[in-house]
């Protein structure tokens, strides 16, 4: 029984040892349960194990700070380096980073002051015995843990979450803005609620919370149906080159039902005339037109689930369709894999810069052709991206095609610069690779993504 005594006095009177053991614990659970929050709010698509370093990383942080750095100090220092974590553990963007680690305090600073002034006005419990009685200090915590990690659950239930990659740099920009701006009104309304605490009502206090949250939700919306204004105005765009894709494709059958009977006589005179090299010939010819129906039903967003990279291939075949120039698709990885390795509009960028060299290095050979493949080799543990082209400068030299204001074409043209782009895309992720290599007929790229 005096051992459960000892305890019992432990946890319900001021002890500096007991706060730290559960100090300790508050700083991973808090890390974890916020993690959890920010990660779906933001989409942001990171591994488990990099969650597991993160959770230990910035426990293991936020807890040496409270030792070594006195406040307010160590929640600027925590703050900082919570959005550094972000950034170089969960591969965030830095607006996500910023972001996570603003949700992660608004949420938690405004559920403890509002469950400290239940405390204070409904339970009869003193600031300093809930701060420095273990007992008061691990329940709250808890309550805020709990909350939170509810929160997370309907936010993951109702599929909630802002887009911030596929905001448009307008949006970003209000987007920043109303973050400022919020911060400003959350830490004003913080302050003066910490402040008077013990002298303003409860009601008071969950009539600020609420108006924040509305403030919030309310902005958060507003971003929502711009950002889904965009994404269904690029949705349209997509949808006019699968139209111009399937008109092509409408009017190429046509041609070969009209000419079906006149294409078979033709095969008919080589046979009865035994001329093997004419049908060969003829037989080429008809099979470039066969490949060129194919390519375009292979040209389809069912096909080419992702839509940034449907839309960059698309817009890239029909630029290269009008100057004469054959592209050839062959796609065998469901492309959406590709965004969990690869943030999709680098990817784009990659191979929009790609594809243009391509095609402009084809359009001036006599066989303008450009071959496009993505495929997954599990073995290995990555995706690959091959486009290769036809090409008539044989002497270029594959070492300085990466270095800025490089160019083959004149200035007026050509800016040098597109290569020179890719290979600082390639600096900042370590799992990607890009091999170019050229042979008497083709000129290659390989892109590889590894997970």
């Amino acid at each position: 029984m005096e051992i459960f005594q000892t305890i019992w006095t432990v946890i319900t009177t001021q002890n500096e040892i007991a706060l730290n053991i559960i100090g300790l614990l508050s700083c991973f659970v808090d890390t974890f349960v916020n993690m959890l929050l920010f990660t779906t709010v933001l989409n942001i698509l990171t591994s488990k194990n990099h969650k597991i370093i993160y959770v230990i990383v910035m426990g293991i942080v936020a807890f040496t700070s409270r030792f070594f750095i006195p406040d307010p100090y160590a929640t600027f220092v925590n703050l900082m380096l919570g959005i550094l974590l972000i950034k170089l553990i969960l591969k965030a963007s830095w607006l996500k980073s910023i972001v996570s680690e603003f949700i992660s305090v608004i949420v938690t600073i405004l559920l403890e002051l509002f469950l400290q002034k239940i405390c204070l006005n409904i339970l009869n419990i003193s600031y300093e015995s809930i701060m420095f009685i273990p007992i008061f200090r691990f329940v709250l915590s808890m309550i805020i843990y709990l909350c939170i990690y509810l929160l997370y659950r309907i936010i993951k239930y109702f599929k909630f979450n802002i887009n911030l990659d596929s905001m448009t740099t307008k949006n970003k920009i209000l987007f920043i803005l109303n973050a400022i701006l919020g911060i400003m009104v959350v830490a004003t309304q913080i302050y003066l609620m910490a402040f008077y605490s013990s002298s303003t009502p409860i009601y008071i206090t969950l009539a600020t919370i609420l108006s924040l949250l509305a403030y919030f939700l309310i902005s958060i919306y507003s971003l929502l149906n711009a950002t889904k204004l965009a994404s269904t105005s690029q949705s349209l765009e997509e949808a006019q080159l699968y139209n111009k894709t399937l008109i092509l494709l409408h009017d190429n059958m046509r041609g070969f039902k009209h000419d079906f009977n006149n294409i078979v006589q033709g095969i008919g005179g080589y046979i009865a005339t035994n001329d093997m090299s004419g049908l060969k010939k003829y037989y080429s010819q008809l099979l470039k037109d066969c490949n060129r129906s194919n390519n375009l039903t292979a040209l389809n967003p069912t096909l080419i689930n992702n839509p940034a990279i449907y839309n960059i291939l698309a817009t890239k075949y029909h630029k290269a369709d009008e100057i004469g120039v054959e592209i050839n698709l062959n796609i065998f990885i469901d492309l959406n894999e590709l965004e969990k390795c690869v943030k999709v509009y680098e990817l784009t960028r990659i191979i929009g810069v790609l594809m243009d060299n391509a095609i402009e290095a084809a359009a001036e050979c006599k066989d303008k052709n450009v071959q496009v493949s993505f495929r997954k080799e599990t073995s290995r543990n990555r995706f690959i991206m091959i486009i290769e082209n036809t090409y008539k400068n044989k002497d270029i030299d594959i070492d300085k095609i990466f270095e800025k204001d490089f160019s083959t074409k004149s200035k007026k043209t050509n800016s040098g610069i597109g290569l020179w782009e890719i290979r600082q895309i390639l600096k900042k992720n370590n799992n990607l690779n890009l091999y170019t290599s050229k042979n008497d007929k083709y000129f290659s790229q390989q892109l590889e993504i590894y997970y």
